[in-house]
């Protein structure tokens, strides 16, 4: 793909990088779990299992799609590891969103279903 010099989206923000991110909450339930870390601030993959009740080995994907995205941290603890939402990643891509859409400020979703 050839991209101009000019990629930056956003300060900090390459067309990349925002692609990543987009890409990574491109599916219902990573956005939903990436709520619940951020009501929560952080818990364990057990705990996402319980709340959603999904097979682990699919949580454990989520959560790595998510913090390959930089949109999670992860601090080991002992034999388990601590999820929490990237504050500045989400930041910078709210920011970004919002220049792209314009500057105007978005709306909250109206749906059926609480993310």
């Amino acid at each position: 793909m050839n991209m101009s010099p000019h990629n930056s989206i956003h300060e900090n923000c390459s067309a990349e990088r925002l692609s990543r991110e987009l890409n990574a909450l491109a599916h219902p339930v990573r956005l939903q779990i990436l709520s619940y870390l951020t009501r929560v601030n952080g818990c364990c993959c057990k705990d996402v299992v319980c709340q959603f009740d999904l097979a682990q080995s699919t949580v454990s994907q989520h959560l790595k799609i998510l913090l390959e995205a930089g949109l999670l941290e992860m601090k080991p603890q002992g034999q388990r590891s601590q999820y929490s939402p990237n504050r500045e990643a989400l930041q910078s891509l709210a920011s970004a969103v919002n220049r792209l859409a314009g500057g105007f400020a978005m709306a909250p979703l109206q749906d059926e279903q609480k993310i």
